[in-house]
């Protein structure tokens, strides 16, 4: 242990503890910022490695000709779970960050041209629901109560538990069978509406977390209840300012972030992580280790295979994994005002396209895009008189063995003309910068496995406590935060890794 350096000397909070148990956090992602901070409020000094130039993890900022591009996740819900953070730290999260509600949540545009708009407005829902299919309207209420059953069953009674036993499951089960949580969530709104464009408009939330509507749990039916009783909010300043205003909690509390500091190896022994290797050679001493980088990540690269009789190999490769992500980022010198914030621009299939990306793994000439415009709500994003656009298709993740280098260009060209063709009209002659991210970037650039955007996919039997423990199986004193571990994917559910932490990380007291 010679060879190893400490960590900062600094105690959280008042520079006191010189002897605080010592905890590296690697990844400044949503999921690592808020460990890092719920660990500095535990007692430990804290140390984040981040292998990028800026924190973000998946919710860095690009910024180019003026224009500034969230890389990620765009969609808050239970802004709570957030609130709770500045909290800890004595603070209020509504002097660091503006949140502004969504109205609507999302507009769903389908091939035909015809949308709707997706909100907390039951009248608004139920005028638009009748308008397509009368005969839909109390099957959408039926399918409210399902989803609130849901929400109590599965968010309100299980969603804290980290699942770290089999007994944890078996005392689950009996909520699950209510749930009936082995039907997809496509087949239990299908249960309840009948035409087939409200089914898609009920069922898309899964996509937004990597997982197919066909294949998810019914489970994540409980998303509708958590956006109509919350809400769906976007942050003034993009996502990018959320992430700021945690890192100046951090700051508050003398927690340091390194950046460009790539973690390379965990180092464990006598069957404990006892500190990091950076891709510098650097030994960093530690008493515990919480990666936020990628779950099969961590485990595969980042871990002698020798240490994980749980996370082998052959059980890493064998997994199923969450889609791949192709993002156009891109800069028009117009606006386009009758884009709402957040729009979901369909394509001719839904059920076939699925097929393709998830079961087949094949890169289709169709596709659908969620259609980010984060100027509709803050013109400060772009230039004066301009617009800032993602255009995000879920794609196969590189299962399919699609080279992104030499097709890249060609499917962003394609993209470019369906959004021509439909909502942004001579798109192509306003464009004034452009940025694309493949699932090639996600893999080489975030050390994502497989380059897939969510980690494994959240089907019932990669859920819970057959998903990557909050606690490590195979490692003492080594915990996992973030998409791939318990309780999966989105922004709530990576805070809410952060926050199970509390129940699995030892007393900062036990090592004294």
């Amino acid at each position: 242990m010679n060879a190893f350096r400490t960590v900062d000397d600094r105690a959280p909070g008042d520079g006191s503890a010189k002897h605080s148990p010592r905890a590296i956090v690697i990844g400044s992602g949503f999921g690592g910022l808020a460990a890092a901070i719920r660990l500095s409020v535990m007692g430990y000094q804290v140390q984040v490695l981040e292998k990028l130039d800026a924190p973000g993890g998946r919710a860095y900022v690009h910024k180019q000709d003026g224009f500034t591009f969230d890389a990620g996740p765009t969609i808050i819900t239970l802004p709570h779970l957030l609130e709770e953070l500045f909290t800890l730290c004595g603070e209020t999260m509504a002097d660091h960050v503006d949140l502004r509600p969504m109205s609507p949540f999302y507009r769903i545009r389908f091939d035909d041209g015809t949308h709707f708009d997706y909100s907390n407005d039951e009248a608004s829902m139920l005028a638009q629901i009748e308008a397509i299919s009368p005969v839909d309207v109390q099957g959408f209420k039926n399918l409210m109560k399902a989803s609130a059953q849901c929400y109590e069953l599965g968010f309100v009674e299980l969603g804290s538990i980290p699942f770290e036993t089999l007994g944890d499951v078996l005392k689950a089960m009996p909520n699950l069978a209510r749930m009936q949580a082995w039907r997809s969530i496509y087949s239990m709104v299908s249960s309840y509406l009948k035409h087939p464009k409200l089914r898609i408009v009920m069922s898309f939330h899964p996509l937004l977390i990597g997982g197919n509507p066909f294949s998810v749990t019914c489970v994540y039916s409980l998303i509708h209840i958590l956006e109509q009783r919350w809400g769906v909010h976007s942050a003034m300043g993009g996502t990018g300012a959320i992430v700021n205003a945690l890192v100046k909690l951090l700051q508050q509390r003398h927690v340091p972030i390194r950046y460009n500091s790539a973690v390379t190896r965990i180092c464990v022994k006598e069957g404990k992580a006892v500190g990091v290797e950076l891709q510098n050679g650097e030994l960093m001493a530690a008493d515990i280790v919480v990666s936020n980088a990628d779950a099969a990540w961590t485990y595969k690269h980042l871990i002698e295979e020798k240490y994980r009789p749980h996370w082998t190999d052959r059980k890493i490769e064998k997994g199923n994994y969450s889609s791949g992500l192709f993002v156009w980022y891109f800069g028009t010198d117009k606006q386009y005002t009758d884009v709402p914030h957040h729009m979901m621009v369909l394509g001719p299939r839904y059920e076939g396209l699925l097929q393709d990306i998830f079961k087949n793994h094949t890169l289709s000439k169709d596709f659908s895009l969620y259609l980010y415009r984060p100027t509709a709500t803050d013109p400060s994003l772009a230039p004066e008189g301009c617009d800032t656009f993602y255009a995000l298709s879920v794609v196969p993740n590189l299962s399919s063995g699609t080279d992104w280098t030499a097709i890249t260009e060609q499917y962003k060209e394609a993209i470019a003309n369906v959004l021509q063709d439909s909502v942004l009209p001579g798109l192509k002659q306003h464009i004034v910068t452009s940025k694309v991210t493949t699932p090639q970037d996600f893999q080489d650039r975030l050390w994502s496995f497989k380059g897939a955007g969510f980690g494994l996919e959240p089907v019932l039997t990669q859920s819970a406590w057959f998903r990557p423990h909050n606690r490590s199986e195979d490692i003492q004193n080594l915990f996992l935060v973030g998409a791939g571990t318990q309780p999966g994917a989105g922004v709530p559910s990576v805070l809410m890794s952060a926050k199970m932490l509390e129940q699995v990380v030892p007393h900062a007291l036990a090592f004294h």
